[in-house]
């Protein structure tokens, strides 16, 4: 960590929890890319700079086999990401590295393609406002980009030069006509973004000498040029023949409002057609069966202060047999929300994630019309892991997954369908060494629902020497304590001898509507109660010191420790980041405004807000906050830090001095991204949880130039 403890650390620590500069150097994966013939798999893995203030990405290719050790397959400074494999097993990804064929260019997030047969990269793609992403087609060569067009361009060159007049006139205004108009720490707008068909360009003109390698260059089509705001933050998957796109595409409506609603993109004549839109209700495409003639459409109903959203699954017929037909329900019966990954080849069962009692695994969904029952669903994988970026391969016997859990980190591994059984494949690096123990434990509420909870101890924690309890809540609010996580990694905090609980209190996703719905709109209750069941509970074990106990979240988990902070004086440190404070002020400025105020009415909002309980706050609270947080807006930290200061029971005296603090990144958004600023928050929760939980004084990270 940024500030060391002498006493428990030495220059080669014990494990890389004991020292973050060794933690932030661990190896990070994501996202799996399986070749059409199921014999190359692709994954991103980013690792730390030499200068330590920054992740690159580069592409690994691992054995499906799991045979041969994982290898490295692209290196640049500027990384690469979003790998996909076309039909003929080219590998297609993104990267603002410099084109070796044209140097003296803008660098830009291009397309990039290495050959089925090995090679070296080369772009194939580049335009002025760069490529999002990229999607294949399964059966075919069809190739299609994501990319942002400034509204009203008439081409992609007419796109570049009004690109450069702002740039040259350093223009950064943008007019707004609707909302939203901010996206996570993003401004929106001015460029929209448009779905294209990257085809074959022109051959070099007849007479003219081409070299021995020259290749066609692509040619962008617009398949949206009409599309406004409707693809932001929007799903598409292609069809395996390429000839259809289907998209979630936001409709907007009256009062600021929208959803989405489902369209199908014609290849050949850029012909958009609504397929599925209903008032109360979004809509999401998810795989394409692999004969093309269903698609896997995920619905959300609209929220409303009384009622939780519903998730489910639906087959649609897009073969043209049936026009106009409803879609037909699949597995509406099962109390969980699916997130659909791949089909099986021949198209009797669907591949599902879902988050169920502390772990994501792989579930099986039977489909109509084979053995196995129609929506029936089987578990694949057994353990208490969390599961994700599901690809099958080609002959149906094996899956292949990320799989992480808070004892290892994200992983890639081969799943056999039949039996369950998951094998580790070779990774780039091993699974961190942990030191300290993990267990499930559980309270009852008061009106008899089961509070589940992870719960992570130091070595030596005994009767005889008891560990202080920190109770971390998380985020969401709808999520679930499941998965390993870089930004809350609770073995750092194990390594300094505290325990970590890891509660899923009411709103909580993996235990069933009925677990959402007894927090819905009533934040301050259900998930109130449910914290302090599980904390009484947990505070009664032997190795557990009840006499040094804190809270922390983050998000909606910052909100729930603000608000624990004004119920009781149970715990001796509150450290609350990126929250809520105020909901009356937070649901207008938040950057999804319209689906807050369809949960919570203004009496709602006032009878659960922090803010109202200010002067019963009587615990040192650590207030973090990026100022590029768009979706808990820095407005709420600002003015929760004031209103401590100024009214809480350990307000700012005479001298000016609280005990209170406020750790403010200008440059960071709901989330403490960057390396160094890591540390920075580490050292700063680790200094204040020593000074107030275990009365030791350590000092701030020098970084901060205190």
């Amino acid at each position: 960590m940024a500030s060391t403890d002498s006493e428990t650390l030495s220059e080669t620590p014990e494990t890389p929890f004991h020292d973050l500069d060794h933690y932030l150097a661990i190896p990070r994966i994501s996202g799996l890319a399986l070749s059409p013939d199921g014999g190359r798999l692709v994954t991103t893995v980013a690792t730390l700079n030499a200068g330590g203030t920054e992740y690159g990405t580069a592409l690994w290719e691992l054995d499906p086999a799991g045979a041969k050790q994982a290898r490295r397959i692209t290196r640049s400074a500027k990384g690469e990401a979003g790998a996909v494999f076309a039909a003929n097993g080219e590998l297609y990804f993104t990267s603002a590295r410099p084109d070796p064929e044209s140097p003296e260019a803008d660098p830009v997030s291009a397309l990039w393609m290495l050959p089925a047969g090995g090679g070296e990269a080369r772009v194939v793609l580049s335009r002025a406002g760069g490529v999002s992403a990229v999607l294949a087609a399964k059966d075919t060569n069809a190739l299609f980009v994501a990319a942002p067009v400034l509204a009203g361009s008439t081409g992609e060159d007419n796109d570049e030069e009004r690109r450069k007049a702002r740039t040259d006139k350093k223009v950064a205004a943008i007019l707004h006509t609707g909302y939203p108009v901010r996206y996570w720490d993003a401004d929106l707008g001015p460029a929209q973004p448009r779905l294209f068909a990257a085809e074959p360009g022109e051959e070099p003109e007849p007479g003219k000498p081409a070299t021995v390698d020259a290749v066609a260059p692509l040619k962008l089509r617009n398949l949206t040029p009409d599309a406004g705001n409707g693809l932001r933050d929007a799903d598409s998957v292609v069809s395996p023949d390429g000839k259809t796109i289907y998209s979630s595409f936001s409709k907007p409506l009256a009062g600021a409002d929208s959803r989405s609603v489902l369209a199908a993109i014609d290849v050949a004549t850029g012909t958009r057609s609504v397929l599925l839109d209903t008032e109360g209700m979004s809509y999401f495409p998810g795989p394409v069966s692999p004969d093309g003639r269903m698609l896997v459409v995920l619905s959300e109903s609209d929220t409303t202060p009384l009622s939780a959203p519903e998730i489910k699954l639906h087959l649609l017929d897009v073969s043209g047999a049936a026009p106009g037909a409803a879609p037909t329900p699949l597995a509406h019966e099962w109390d969980r929300w699916p997130s659909p990954a791949a089909w099986l080849p021949d198209g009797s069962a669907l591949l599902v994630t879902a988050d169920d009692d502390g772990a994501a695994p792989v579930f099986r969904i039977g489909i109509p019309g084979f053995p196995g029952g129609a929506g029936h669903v089987t578990r694949v994988t057994a353990d208490a892991a969390a599961y994700s970026d599901v690809v099958v391969s080609p002959d149906g016997r094996s899956a292949y997954a990320l799989r992480s859990s808070y004892e290892f980190p994200a992983e890639a591994v081969r799943i056999d369908l039949a039996s369950g059984e998951v094998r580790r494949l070779p990774a780039p690096a091993e699974r961190p060494h942990v030191k300290g123990s993990l267990e499930r434990v559980e309270a009852t509420a008061a009106d008899g629902t089961r509070v589940p909870a992870y719960l992570a101890l130091p070595d030596g924690a005994s009767a005889g020497n008891p560990a202080p309890l920190l109770l971390w809540i998380h985020g969401g609010p709808l999520g679930s304590w499941n998965a390993w996580t870089w930004r809350w990694n609770p073995w750092l905090l194990v390594a300094r001898g505290y325990a970590v609980l890891l509660p899923d209190p009411a709103l909580s996703t993996g235990y069933g509507r009925h677990h959402i719905q007894r927090g819905w709109g009533e934040w301050g209750k259900a998930p109130y109660t449910d914290l302090m069941a599980i904390t009484d509970a947990v505070v009664q074990r032997p190795d557990i010191d009840e006499t040094r106990t804190a809270a922390m979240g983050g998000s909606f988990g910052g909100y729930m420790a603000n608000w624990v902070a004004g119920q009781t004086d149970r715990f001796k440190a509150i450290v609350t980041h990126a929250s809520l404070w105020a909901l009356d002020q937070f649901g207008p400025t938040t950057d999804s405004a319209q689906y807050w105020l369809m949960e919570m009415t203004d009496q709602m909002a006032l009878a659960n807000s922090p803010h109202r309980h200010v002067e019963n706050i009587s615990t040192p609270m650590l207030v973090i906050h990026g100022d590029k947080d768009y979706r808990v807006p820095i407005g709420e930290g600002l003015r929760l830090w004031y209103e401590l200061l100024s009214k809480s029971q350990l307000a700012a005296g005479e001298n000016g001095e609280t005990d209170h603090r406020f750790l403010y990144f200008p440059d960071e958004n709901h989330w403490i991204l960057r390396p160094q600023h890591t540390k920075v928050w580490y050292g700063v929760v680790e200094h204040f949880l020593a000074r107030n939980v275990l009365d030791k004084d350590l000092p701030v990270p020098a970084e901060l130039g205190l």
